[in-house]
């Protein structure tokens, strides 16, 4: 990995010199052992002709998750902050005294956020049709989205981790489960709660409770394993659980979309007086069918808004296939997204030759973009109608999301809306900095180095030299 950043260094062609990077950047790069050929860094006043600094600015890179801030900026200027999905149910068959006699259909529109609770809402306007026994089977109408089939820990061998959930045009719940860990020092035993709890799906809590004061990553000291039974999935864990961690909470993702809907809505169907007598299976709404709920989803700035705060990689996946399939592509998929979005850099005048697009979010080891690519991209933003909407949605240093503990004791705090990205060798920052004079900044910063996880110190030294000098 290392010869492999080595060499993409040779390849790069430098604007600017690394004479020209402040002396506190420069200092913390040499600390992590992080040679400047193997970053890329743009500043620019929002409203400059040219950049304050740049160097390597034209440089192809993994940006990490500040991708997304691409996908969010095409979304909201494509579709509009008030954009919302639709997830809807249809019925076949005669329905008397609450027996429906024929299928129940849920029509996925690719909603990113259809939660647990949200997804109760629909199943509520369905009972108060009437329908509380279904005799056939449930059907999903997933076609709104052409998925490829995708071993789900192909990116870094951890496919029960919920940031590598595939997107899925009916999503629900983001394909996981939330599991409780509540250590009681009384009887010596960790109990571990679900929610949701599938109905086909058993869990197995081997898991003992430890002693000492050391809480650390105590995931890393835990196991989940997922074995099909039947008709039923089983997820046993074990390992050993410090006591001193106290409660904790632990997203795992399990089973394949169709079977995860499927536990979901027959604990919440039953919870509601329902049953269902057939299983589950995937099929198109028949014509004859008749509408019996609908969910809007929250609105696009909503949705962004979580996708840039907490980087959020499932719902980026799925507003990256939205694109595609508002573009007039059903199914959509990866390709019809890329074609969307370099159909609307075109429509803007943005020439962004360099990028590489793989899924929108950033989790991915193909992804390419320029740190002036990208920050172009933000100064178009700035001048855009959905500014307002694209800047709410960044993490605010010291603030809030993924910049919370980032810079406390410094003088760019709650100055900077800035987006973070991070794969292994990659560490990657994009935004607006608000200087102490009233100006305000477009910075991006990528580092593309097998050290690059020592990278934060450097970064957040060029905010501050921002913040306290950018236009000295």
């Amino acid at each position: 990995m290392r010869n492999v950043f080595i060499l993409l260094a040779c390849l790069w062609v430098s604007q600017g010199q690394a004479s020209d990077l402040p002396a506190p950047v420069t200092q913390a790069l040499k600390a992590a052992g992080i040679p400047v050929a193997a970053t890329a860094v743009w500043v620019r006043e929002v409203d400059a002709a040219a950049p304050r600094l740049a160097i390597n600015g034209r440089a192809a890179m993994n940006p990490a998750s500040t991708m997304k801030l691409v996908t969010t900026y095409a979304a909201l200027d494509l579709l509009g902050p008030a954009y919302v999905w639709k997830t809807e149910a249809f019925a076949t068959g005669a329905l008397n005294d609450g027996v429906l006699s024929g299928d129940l259909h849920l029509r996925g529109g690719g909603d990113p956020k259809l939660t647990y609770d949200q997804f109760e809402r629909l199943l509520r306007q369905i009972r108060a049709r009437g329908i509380r026994e279904v005799r056939g089977d449930l059907v999903l109408d997933r076609s709104a989205f052409a998925v490829a089939a995708a071993e789900p820990g192909r990116f870094d061998a951890q496919p029960m981790r919920p940031y590598n959930v595939a997107p899925d045009a009916l999503l629900v719940n983001f394909k996981a489960v939330t599991l409780q860990l509540i250590p009681d020092p009384v009887t010596r035993k960790l109990g571990v709660s679900m929610e949701p709890a599938p109905t086909n799906l058993d869990l197995i809590n081997q898991i003992t409770l430890g002693n000492g004061n050391g809480c650390g990553d105590w995931k890393e000291r835990l196991r989940a394993d997922v074995f099909g039974h039947g008709p039923t999935t089983r997820l046993v864990l074990t390992g050993v659980f410090p006591q001193s961690c106290g409660e904790q909470r632990w997203n795992i993702a399990v089973q394949e979309h169709p079977q995860f809907v499927l536990g979901v809505f027959l604990q919440l169907w039953a919870e509601l007086g329902g049953s269902l007598a057939g299983g589950v299976r995937d099929g198109a709404v028949p014509v004859e069918a008749r509408a019996v709920g609908v969910l809007p989803s929250p609105t696009l700035a909503e949705a962004v808004r979580d996708i840039n705060k907490f980087s959020n990689n499932v719902m980026a996946r799925q507003l990256f296939l939205t694109l595609g399939m508002e573009a007039g592509r059903r199914p959509a998929n990866a390709e019809d997204a890329d074609a969307a979005i370099r159909s609307w850099l075109d429509a803007r005048g943005l020439a962004v030759p360099e990028l590489v697009l793989e899924n929108g979010s950033g989790l991915s080891r193909r992804e390419r973009i320029s740190a002036e690519g990208l920050g172009r991209l933000l100064q178009a933003a700035w001048r855009s109608a959905v500014m307002p909407e694209l800047m709410a949605s960044l993490p605010v240093t010291a603030t809030d999301g993924t910049m919370k503990k980032r810079l406390k004791q410094n003088g760019v705090a709650g100055q900077a809306h800035i987006k973070t990205g991070s794969l292994e060798g990659v560490r990657a920052i994009a935004g607006y900095v608000l200087d102490k004079t009233g100006r305000r900044w477009i910075v991006v910063f990528f580092v593309n180095h097998a050290n690059a996880g020592g990278a934060q110190a450097a970064q957040d030294a060029l905010l501050q030299w921002v913040y306290e000098r950018g236009g000295a």
